[in-house]
């Protein structure tokens, strides 16, 4: 379905919700549902996390990370997909997991829950970007003769970040349809890459897709430190864990979504089914072509190239990787919508330094133009500021993934939990058009909760054990600032009478422009 053909009482049906919640509608509302859900799924985008953290499964339990883990992972990512589906249909706001937080709890819950967000949003874009970087330079460099240094890695995140900040400031009616572009084109380059891998398999062990192997330490180029069979088992979800996230996007962009309170959960859900599906067959069939799994664990990092070049056609490799580096810039493109977003929302209930500037909307686009540049240039600055540092042997880069899942996590599972407890109170009394429930959300809801406590045992473990120094750090940190200052600053979104009188501050404004007109 396109968006024209969508009515215009949708449309106004639409602004009655956003109303009804006391706001005002200023972005520009022309996202159908099939760009909710392409935004989405271009930023999980299975030929970037799937592709640059490969190394976590074949150099950790080798096939069966792929055969097993990747599906199982997948269902981690979709428990906390479904359960926040739900509260996305009561709640199609442009902050979404942040109002969803103050909503079913409190002004303190909200604000948790946006910096969870806002912090996971910003390394992620630098981690995608990092990731196409470091794609780039494997599919290209050698090529170009360019190597990796730390000022062409700035020079190239510089570029490659302000190209995808200057499309989204020119309109969400570009971005959109880049990202309706991004949906189709990940969906024939995973086809492609996989028919590729199969045709030039020497055999199809399958079985090799369900054998656990233990390749920690050397075996594995030292992608894990050296532990047991079970525990690099455990460690590779991390790879479809890490790859199947910002789905979180769909409700970002709920107030430029046409009939948001339907097409924000479809997006969020099929978005991660469809990643899934794509995304197994793609790396099964990597896993298949390769010609020897000891031989693919030792190259570490480099496994996926190194396979291509051992089995696949330069031209067919080059073009595939043209593709690949496509498809990897607008995953990135998108993430920077979904950042700007959280912080538009965050900033218009003044929860940021310097909110006034970050909520402007630019009249010619209908775009958060501020918070736009100001995420991009934060995701950069934190990757430079990052790749000069490493700790011990580990580098900071990857202590960093690992903190950008615990936190994104955390911004999903604290807003569920509230759910949980609140759904059947004045809180939340009514569920929204999308409905699966009662008891199948709660018992979602209590399996995000497990699911949270996999995850942030996982991120912690050697070599990222640092992501739990950080973590709770942050935890510390965002104590002192709430109970300091915001506590008595911060009025969150607004609830109950508060709504009432926003939104009859709104009617009245658009009838007098209305009378001027």
């Amino acid at each position: 379905m396109t968006h024209h053909d969508y009515t215009d009482t949708d449309k106004l049906e639409d602004v009655k919700v956003l109303h009804g919640m006391g706001y005002a509608q200023e972005l520009e509302r022309r996202m159908s549902r099939f760009s909710n859900f392409a935004i989405s799924f271009s930023i999980i985008c299975i030929l970037s996390g799937g592709i640059n953290s490969l190394a976590q499964a074949t150099s950790g339990a080798g096939g069966a990370a792929i055969g097993i883990g990747w599906p199982l992972g997948c269902l981690v990512s979709a428990v906390f997909a479904i359960a926040m589906a739900q509260i996305s249909s009561a709640y199609p706001t442009a902050g979404g997991l942040y109002h969803w937080g103050s909503i079913l709890g409190n002004r303190g819950t909200g604000w948790l829950t946006a910096w969870f967000n806002l912090l996971g949003l910003i390394t992620v874009l630098g981690a995608i970007n990092v990731g196409t970087y470091y794609f780039f330079i494997g599919a290209f460099g050698p090529a170009l003769g360019i190597e990796d240094s730390t000022t062409v890695r700035v020079i190239f995140l510089v570029l490659l970040t302000g190209l995808q900040a200057l499309i989204n400031h020119m309109g969400i009616g570009l971005t959109a349809k880049l990202t309706d572009f991004s949906g189709y084109l990940i969906f024939v380059t995973a086809i492609a890459l996989s028919l590729v891998c199969l045709g030039v398999a020497d055999s199809y062990d399958v079985g090799r897709l369900f054998t656990f192997s233990n390749y920690s330490g050397e075996a594995g180029g030292n992608v894990w430190p050296t532990t047991s069979g079970a525990w690099v088992f455990l460690l590779g979800l991390l790879l479809p864990i890490y790859t199947i996230t910002g789905y979180d996007a769909s409700a970002h962009t709920s107030e430029e979504t046409v009939r948001a309170a339907h097409s924000v959960p479809r997006g969020m859900i099929s978005s991660v089914l469809w990643s899934a599906v794509f995304g197994y067959i793609m790396l099964c069939s990597f896993v298949l072509m390769i010609p020897n799994m000891d031989d693919a664990a030792k190259q570490g990092w480099n496994v996926f190239f190194w396979a291509m070049t051992e089995q696949v056609n330069p031209t067919v490799k080059n073009i595939l990787y043209f593709l690949i580096f496509v498809c990897q810039f607008l995953c990135g493109l998108a993430t920077v919508t979904s950042v700007s977003r959280m912080i538009f929302a965050f900033a218009r209930d003044k929860g940021l330094p310097a909110s006034r500037a970050l909520s402007k909307v630019s009249p010619k686009h209908r775009t958060p133009v501020a918070a736009i540049w100001t995420g991009s240039t934060l995701a950069v600055l934190f990757v430079w500021g990052s790749s000069l540092v490493s700790i011990g042997e580990t580098p900071v880069y990857t202590i960093v993934v690992s903190c950008t899942v615990i936190f994104l996590f955390f911004s999903f599972a604290i807003p569920i939990a509230l759910g949980l407890f609140a759904w059947g109170t004045p809180k939340w009394n009514k569920m929204g058009p999308w409905n699966m429930g009662e008891a199948k959300f709660k018992l979602f809801a209590v399996l995000s909760i497990i699911a949270m406590a996999l995850i942030f045992v996982l991120g912690i473990q050697p070599p990222n054990e640092w992501a739990l120094y950080i973590t709770v750090g942050f935890l510390i940190v965002t104590a002192i600032v709430w109970y300091g200052f915001e506590k008595r600053r911060f009025r969150g979104p607004p609830i109950g009478d508060e709504v009432a009188r926003r939104a009859k501050e709104i009617a009245e404004a658009e009838l007098a422009v209305g009378e001027r007109v």
